[in-house]
């Protein structure tokens, strides 16, 4: 079956129309339409063609990221002119406010959109693919863009589609998800008829002095609405013993995998059994085909046994079994629900009946307490930041660890070096497969390791059993992602058979929070001050509650407005850094006190609030310096100066000492020790201090520049002295041979 693949481009990273991203298919339409019009005509040829257009299935959408960017206001003469008495001069009295907010995207990544079609005698295509090329614009009037289409091969085309590295929308035909206009037949006759009337939208209307110009509205366009990236149904099962539904029959959790292929199996026979003549669509929807097509996989439907979890004493083996329906399944809901209700996992196909008595019965229940414990449905199910697997995850071979024989006692044992090459290619591993499982939010931190997460788990290496998995590809899998993920989440190779299965970490909050500053409006690295001030005003006014309270996490005081104690450290450091000129600033860190206070403390309570307020800081007003655009980065990096892990430290913004020097102390002396003093009040090891350079104030006040060598490594930030709450006393790490890192 052929394919049509447009690729659209804008001129810039910016689009300005109305609706839900993407640009909808049936925008895309007018554009072809008006790229193709000559005038007020079309020829002959390009009308059929997109008559032929408009009857084809909604598209397949990959659009790049984008986001919302800052609102503005326009002024635009409103169309009542005989308000001011028909003067043309007087058009500024009647200028209309209009809010603009434009979606933001990478403007190098296309949008592609693929139609499939079965056949096409007339040879329509190849009218669409001239058409395209005469496409101008896209949204509004300053949205200029220009298209390219081709014919493919439906392979090709699932390719394309797969290496463009966005989000994949696809038409559903369930419910939910996201409208998108799409062009139906009769759409092409509609818009001709409002261009049509457009013309006329001022009549006259009666005779002589009684006559009057009214406004008549052009008729609307016919498209109907698409629902795209819809949810899957989701049906939940209890495993019961088959002598009845009074008790469950547990699974062993590391029998997972054995578990989840006898479910399919079983339920798949029975389909089978009951519609014979749908035996291929059952194979593929079931995932039973050798070489599942892109449009098989889409339509097929999940089996994800939930292991119990939640408390610290569950016992976490296998009671409930989920079964996702995608909205583009070909078979009906309701069949899937009878395969799955009340299987015996020995059904015997050719029998009809039950090989082995003593295997479980799937029973249907009503209750999501459970599937809440993964962010499935229920009260419970909340987006989070830190997930980690429950069974593990199968990693491609290239992230498999090196097996040691236990019979070679000469076997090298692993060092650190080829421990970390491991992991590190199992982190990229990770990443691979959340791309694989659609999951495009941003990713700030991953761990792996072959021991559980959770207090009574079990090893990677024992789910390997009656498994296709080699024990080495197994790892047990933590991922903090910049924003909170919705459930379920499920990576790896292994995630169609009940492996890579995550479970939320409710009590996690990150302890920074870093920015980047986007856009053209960059400060200069002389304003760190103003912009870290005008970040701690605009943190206090996200935090302030209905009564107009800020908590001290944000201000520093407390509620009756005097300072917090000295040295208790109870409120937010702020730090910024700049670009490798040193010349502008390009990042903002909001730091919780116990990341750069190893003996500070911050309760559950202020942990949700400092993520609750951190998240929602997109911009940030700084007077002269303008508005800036605040763009999340990874937490943290540790590439990054500020965050790596060192041994050595070097400041980046002056140290100010907790005290004054007394008389005439000796100033390199006393620096070295109010640093020690500090570090030790920190929770630090004690460093080997170098004054690099210093300055005395006319009131005795000094600052310094220093450097810091401590015997162990550890990471970033770091942030000693009277005002590092506000900037100051900021380190960052240094090679052992002094280079400064990036």
């Amino acid at each position: 079956m052929p394919d049509l693949l447009l690729t659209l481009r804008f001129h810039d990273g910016r689009y300005h129309g109305a609706g839900p991203w993407p640009p909808s298919p049936a925008r895309l339409f007018q554009a072809l339409v008006a790229g193709a019009a000559c005038g007020a005509k079309l020829t002959p040829a390009d009308a059929q063609a997109l008559a032929w257009l408009e009857r084809l299935p909604p598209p397949d959408i990959a659009a790049p990221q984008a986001g919302r960017g800052v609102q503005f206001t326009t002024y635009v003469p409103n169309n009542d002119l005989d308000a001011v008495g028909g003067y043309p001069a007087r058009v500024a009295e009647i200028r209309a406010g209009k809010s603009v907010r434009p979606m933001l995207f990478d403007a190098e990544t296309p949008l592609l959109y693929r139609w499939r079609f079965s056949d096409d005698p007339a040879g329509h295509a190849p009218a669409i693919i001239a058409i395209a090329d005469r496409l101008y614009q896209l949204g509004r009037g300053v949205d200029m863009a220009w298209a390219s289409a081709e014919c493919l091969d439906a392979e090709t085309a699932d390719a394309r589609l797969e290496a463009h590295g966005g989000a994949i929308h696809r038409p559903s035909t369930g419910a939910g998800g996201t409208a998108l206009a799409c062009p139906l037949k009769g759409s092409l006759d509609s818009l001709i008829l409002r261009h049509r009337a457009t013309g006329k939208r001022f009549r006259r209307q009666g005779k002589g002095r009684n006559a009057q110009t009214v406004f008549v509205q052009p008729p609307r366009p016919r498209f109907h609405p698409v629902a795209y990236d819809c949810p899957p149904a989701r049906l939940l099962y209890d495993l019961r013993a088959s002598a009845g539904t009074a008790g469950f029959r547990p699974w062993p959790l590391t029998g997972i995998v054995g578990l989840t292929e006898a479910v399919r199996d079983s339920a798949a026979a029975r389909l089978a059994w009951a519609l014979p003549d749908r035996a291929d669509c059952i194979a593929r929807v079931f995932g039973r085909v050798p070489d599942l097509s892109e449009a098989d996989k889409v339509r097929r439907i999940r089996i994800t046994p939930l292991p119990s979890i939640g408390h610290r004493h569950a016992e976490p083996s296998i009671r409930r079994v989920l079964v996702e329906v995608p909205p583009d399944c070909p078979l009906p809901q309701g069949d899937l629900d009878w395969a799955f209700s009340g299987l015996d996992l020995g059904f015997d196909p050719e029998a009809g009946a039950v090989e082995d008595g003593d295997l479980p019965m799937l029973v249907p229940t009503d209750d999501w307490r459970m599937p809440g414990h993964y962010g499935i449905g229920g009260n419970d199910a909340q987006a989070r930041r830190l997930w980690r697997t429950v069974t593990p995850a199968a990693l491609p071979a290239r992230a498999a660890r090196r097996r040691i024989d236990p019979a070679d006692a000469g076997a090298a044992a692993k060092g650190s070096a080829e421990r970390l090459a491991e992991e590190a290619r199992a982190i990229a591993a990770v990443r691979q497969a959340l791309r694989h499982a659609g999951i495009e939010t941003p990713v700030e931190a991953i761990r792996v390791q072959r021991e559980p997460f959770h207090a009574r788990g079990m090893r990677a290496e024992a789910f390997a059993h009656d498994s296709r998995f080699s024990a080495h590809r197994l790892w047990h899998v933590e991922i903090a992602f910049a924003t909170p993920q919705d459930g379920p989440v499920i990576i790896g190779d292994g995630r169609w058979l009940g492996l890579g299965l995550m479970a939320p970490e409710p009590r996690a909050s990150r302890k920074m929070a870093v920015f980047t500053i986007a856009g053209d409006n960059v400060p200069p690295a002389t304003a760190r001050r103003d912009i870290l001030a005008a970040l701690r005003r605009a943190l206090m006014a996200l935090d302030r509650d209905a009564k107009g309270q800020v908590s001290t996490l944000f201000s520093g005081h407390g509620t009756d407005g005097s300072p917090a104690g000295e040295g208790t450290h109870e409120h937010v450091f702020l730090a910024a850094d700049t670009d490798p000129d040193g010349t502008r600033l390009t990042l903002l860190c909001v730091i919780r006190p116990d990341a750069a206070d190893r003996r500070a403390g911050v309760s559950r309570d202020l942990g949700a609030r400092f993520e609750r307020v951190t998240e929602s800081l997109e911009m940030l007003r700084t007077g002269p310096y303008g508005v800036l655009r605040l763009t999340p980065a990874t937490v943290p990096d540790p590439n990054d100066r500020l965050f790596a892990r060192a041994r050595v430290w070097t400041s980046l913004t002056d140290y100010w000492p907790t005290r004054h020097p007394r008389g005439n102390t000796d100033v390199d002396a006393f620096l070295e020790g109010d640093i020690r003093t500090e570090a030790a009040r920190r929770g630090y090891p004690d460093p080997r201090v170098e004054v690099l350079s210093r300055s005395i104030g006319p009131r005795g006040g000094v600052r310094a520049r220093l450097r810091l060598t401590f015997a162990v490594s550890f990471d970033g930030p770091l942030l000693l002295g009277r005002d590092s709450h506000a900037g100051g006393g900021l380190f960052v790490a240094v090679d052992e041979d002094g280079d400064a890192r990036r």
